[in-house]
């Protein structure tokens, strides 16, 4: 029974995943992840209680072990014995949401754009996004005015915000001709943290 009930969670969770990505939260209603993920109402209302706390157990999902990669890379770098530069600092921060595209074979393009749409939904539905990386942000800003102390924070909040609309861009765009991340291959997604960091270094610079 406890398996059957974690895969029938699972199941609302991936499927939420899709319609959110394709159709945003507004769009994207109870009875149409009932129909396709072939539950009953009962079910999604014992597991998630709303469209909303639904939307938050799937922002949850992938945005905790994101975080958690955030958060390790950017132990590793404040344990050196030197202040980091600005693009191992925006590697750490753009790695891992490219990263953890490349698990899973049938989700990680719709992971990539859900991972997009979540952070423009409008509010409150965005606060929802927010919250889960905020630790994560005020860990890195920190670091950001260690490593750049004649910046404000004001400055360095911006530019931070910056750099996530730039990373959720490319989230949004995956897959697509002209994108720049065109498959979750890890040499794709290697590329295009490259790429990425390359873009943003100067900016946070000046």
């Amino acid at each position: 029974m406890a398996a059957s009930t974690t895969e029938t969670k699972e199941q609302i969770l991936t499927v939420a995943e899709r319609l959110f990505a394709e159709h945003g939260f507004t769009g994207t209603t109870l009875r149409n992840v009932v129909s396709e993920a072939r539950v009953n109402l009962a079910a999604v209302n014992y597991h998630f209680g709303s469209k909303e706390e639904l939307f938050r157990a799937v922002v949850a999902r992938f945005a905790r072990p994101v975080v958690e990669r955030e958060l390790r890379l950017l132990s590793e770098l404040k344990s050196g014995s030197e202040l980091p530069s600005i693009e191992a600092l925006l590697r750490a921060v753009v790695q891992p949401s490219l990263e953890i595209l490349s698990e899973g074979e049938d989700t990680r393009l719709v992971r990539a754009k859900f991972m997009g749409r979540c952070r423009t939904e409008p509010e409150p539905i965005q606060s929802i996004a927010y919250a889960e990386f905020a630790v994560a942000t005020e860990m890195f800003l920190d670091m950001f005015q260690r490593v750049l102390p004649e910046q404000p924070r004001s400055q360095l909040g911006w530019k931070f915000d910056l750099v996530i609309s730039a990373l959720v861009r490319v989230l949004m765009e995956a897959g697509k001709p002209y994108a720049l991340l065109k498959t979750t291959r890890p040499e794709d997604i290697e590329a295009a943290t490259q790429q990425l960091v390359a873009f943003l270094s100067p900016g946070m610079r000046t």
